[in-house]
């Protein structure tokens, strides 16, 4: 490679994201540059732009990466100690149940699985953590909303490219601010072949000793083996139960 083709802002701006990992992800400007040789003014900078470009939050002192960063590899995997956490979880879950358990955020109007258990192959499309799905008609995406506002919610479904995916599949936005408004009373959204024809799945919101909601949980069954009703019935309980066991380890 000539040195010309070599870009040094460029450079210095994955460097920046390598320096978060598990031990260090919650860093300063003085941190990032002590840790990359950057000067200051160039670390600052760097992180700015992350920022300004939504792969990063700033606290006033502390930046940290978001789930966004996800489109350029697995650095957030690495930095955030929640998929790491949830994972055994999952597994339990999974065994439990004898079905596919995942977690994820919401990042814009998609959600971005972040863990997951893979029991059986319930979707004709492999779901593996960075995976990313449409918010407004996934279980985990509408109980991911129902923990927002109802303007918030709305203007993420009205951001949404409403794609009807089944006949089954809910697109106009008043009707699916109600299904959101139903999510947050009952504490779980329930998906009937919305997403896929043959795919049920149920989901609850994962939240921290604050009461925030910061990601959810959900179980993928096929519709032929087991009721929407069915799921309620079966899954719920020992999904609210590995909820609770979660939220007690988090901060």
């Amino acid at each position: 490679m000539r040195e010309t083709d070599f870009i040094s802002g460029f450079a210095k701006g994955l460097s920046v994201i390598e320096a978060f990992d598990a031990v260090n992800s919650r860093l300063s400007i003085t941190d990032i540059a002590r840790m990359t040789g950057l000067e200051r003014a160039t670390a600052r900078r760097c992180l700015l732009t992350l920022t300004q470009l939504g792969y990063a939050d700033y606290d006033g002192k502390f930046f940290t990466l978001t789930p966004r960063i996800l489109r350029l590899g697995h650095s957030y995997l690495s930095s955030t100690p929640l998929p790491r956490l949830m994972q055994p979880f999952l597994d339990q879950l999974s065994e439990k149940t004898g079905e596919s358990a995942s977690a994820s955020v919401l990042d814009g109007n998609e959600i971005v699985y972040i863990a997951r258990a893979s029991h059986k192959r319930v979707m004709s499309i492999n779901l593996n953590p960075g995976s990313r799905l449409p918010a407004y008609c996934s279980s985990m995406g509408r109980v991911l909303l129902a923990a927002m506002s109802d303007d918030e919610a709305r203007r993420i479904l009205e951001d949404s490219n409403r794609t009807a995916n089944t006949p089954r599949t809910k697109t106009s936005v008043p009707e699916l601010m109600d299904e959101v408004r139903k999510v947050r009373l009952q504490g779980y959204a329930v998906i009937d072949q919305e997403l896929e024809i043959g795919l049920c799945s149920i989901a609850v919101p994962v939240r921290n000793t604050r009461g925030i909601t910061i990601a959810a949980i959900n179980i993928g069954a096929q519709a032929p083996r087991v009721t929407v009703e069915e799921m309620v019935e079966r899954y719920l309980p020992v999904m609210q139960s590995t909820r609770d066991t979660i939220a007690g380890v988090l901060v």
